[in-house]
């Protein structure tokens, strides 16, 4: 299975590639469409069809393409933002709701595995979140009150399953983790054998808003529904989600331990700022340590190759690593508020749907967004829906308007050609180096590949203008405002860009022969 960058990740190595069925449609007019074949597109996708509605799920690329390609996979009860910090936020009612949903979709999750049969390794788990310090172990206190009150499964315990020197630690049962891909194809299998339509290589590249349905077009043709859905992580185009999400990418390892018995049988969690993410995996009878973190902005930081150094020289400091066999990557979005946004699209007519905004906790966050949805589209209304409505932040004076001029914009070259022999700043880039230069007040993001050929873009980002930034580790060219992630040659990866970066002719290439 393919991913968003030239990382690889561990699941990604070790899950086959999903053979669609049929790959053909032999209609026009579905009930549901969805824009996003990851594990939220396609839970949403089977839920629906199982409840009596015709579904199309169209995907970009291939299935697990995206976010769901790049997780480290932890099914939890324990949530990035701590329920005391919901209830501080949303009130008591609300909270009870979010843990509600939690449990529910944890639950839908071990049923779906164990209903179709799915062979994701999926296993039951404990977790445990520690301090280091008397500072840390106060906000543990908070942690450990606020899950206990919304009757999380909750202890203090003296140990923990790792050999980091701690303060203070709670346990938290009823955690699971599974190996994401192979989940994923499973979905997929069980989709289509319910009769759902499955097209990949289809991105959606419109949606009109008619009267009574909804036109699509997209890279398989033109298709209506009454219902439409983006499951796309970040919906395209410009939304106010887009300045209520920020992008966020985190770094994962997959390594082989020297001693056997020294992977953990459990998720563990230390509380630093970026925190650091340990699981064991077991994946055809060999057991994977999962590390994670490292966490920032999307386009924030210069050299993303050091973010992996980083992470395994801190893993280094207490496992005796044998060896690190992926290294990878991957986005998520941190909603402003700390819930996620699953609902009704804003500014958009009410058959319009949207799932972003799921922060660290995308595959928990996945399944919730799945039941709302389907309780949407089915009967008209959520126990979930006010908590998580997206319409729950209202725009700002002015913005219809900033959406109208700033959407899908490519900004204009003065040249169609340029000449290489100008562009002095390019001698100075070593093969598989990138950089944003300036040429006659025109900024240009120029890569060159470990052949030495150049790839010039227009760096402005097709989103909303802003300068994208170079990805080392991924070898892609990511915008630091809103996420939008593009490949050297300019492909679209990421939304919310829906357009891929404008390409400049190079009249000659320069350090090759």
């Amino acid at each position: 299975m393919k991913r968003d960058g030239a990382c690889k990740s561990l699941w990604q190595s070790t899950a086959d590639d999903y053979v669609s069925g049929e790959n053909k449609v032999d209609q026009q007019t579905f009930d549901v469409i969805i824009a996003g074949g990851g594990i939220t597109g396609l839970t949403t996708g089977l839920l629906l069809q199982k409840a009596g509605k015709s579904v199309l799920i169209a995907e970009a690329k291939s299935i697990g393409f995206g976010t769901t390609g790049g997780t480290t996979a932890h099914l939890n009860t324990m949530m990035d933002t701590p329920y005391a910090t919901m209830e501080k936020n949303f009130g008591e009612n609300n909270t009870q709701t979010v843990a509600k949903s939690i449990q529910a979709a944890l639950r839908l999750i071990r049923e779906t595995v164990e209903g179709y049969n799915i062979d994701c390794s999926y296993q039951q788990s404990m977790a445990y979140l520690y301090s280091k310090d008397e500072k840390q172990s106060k906000e543990l206190e908070t942690v450990y009150s606020g899950s206990e009150k919304y009757k999380v499964d909750v202890a203090y315990v003296n140990d923990i399953p790792a050999p980091f020197p701690y303060n203070k630690v709670i346990r938290f049962g009823g955690q699971a983790r599974f190996h994401p891909l192979r989940y994923l194809a499973g979905l997929a299998k069980a989709f289509e054998e319910a009769g759902g339509v499955l097209l990949e290589d289809c991105r959606v590249t419109a949606v009109d808003e008619l009267e009574n349905e909804y036109d699509i077009t997209s890279g398989m043709g033109r298709f209506k529904c009454t219902h439409f859905i983006y499951a796309t992580h970040i919906p395209p185009g410009v939304n106010l989600l887009h300045f209520r999400c920020a992008p966020y990418r985190s770094y994962a390892l997959a390594i082989k331990l020297k001693n056997e018995n020294d992977y953990p049988d459990a998720m563990i969690y230390d509380m630093d700022d970026p925190y650091h993410y340990y699981r064991t995996q077991e994946i055809d009878g060999q057991k994977y340590l999962i590390a994670g973190g490292e966490d920032h902005k999307t386009g924030h930081e210069e050299n993303t190759q050091a973010c992996f150094r980083k992470l395994e020289a801190y893993v280094r400091n207490y496992y005796d690593i044998d060896k690190v066999t992926h290294r990878w990557s991957s986005q998520y979005f941190e909603p402003v508020d700390g819930l996620p946004y699953i609902g009704h699209l804003p500014g958009h007519t009410g058959n319009m749907y949207v799932a972003t905004g799921f922060g660290g906790n995308g595959m928990i966050y996945s399944a919730v967004a799945a039941m709302e949805l389907t309780q949407l589209i089915t009967t008209g209304k959520s126990e979930f829906e006010e908590v998580f409505n997206p319409n729950r932040i209202k725009p700002v004076a002015g913005f219809a308007n900033f959406v109208k001029e700033a959407a899908d914009v490519t900004g204009k070259l003065i040249k169609k050609v340029l000449p290489a022999e100008k562009l002095t700043e390019l001698t100075d880039l070593a093969p598989g180096e990138a950089r944003v230069v300036k040429y006659e007040d025109q900024r240009l993001a120029i890569y060159k590949d470990e052949k030495g050929r150049v790839y010039a873009l227009n760096s402005a980002c097709t989103h909303i203008k802003c300068d994208v930034s170079w990805n080392n580790a991924e070898k892609t060219w990511d915008c630091p405002c809103h996420g939008s992630r593009f490949s050297y040659t300019g492909e679209v990866l990421t939304a919310p860009a829906r357009k891929e970066m404008q390409v400049v002719g190079i009249a000659e290439t320069v350090g090759q022969k």
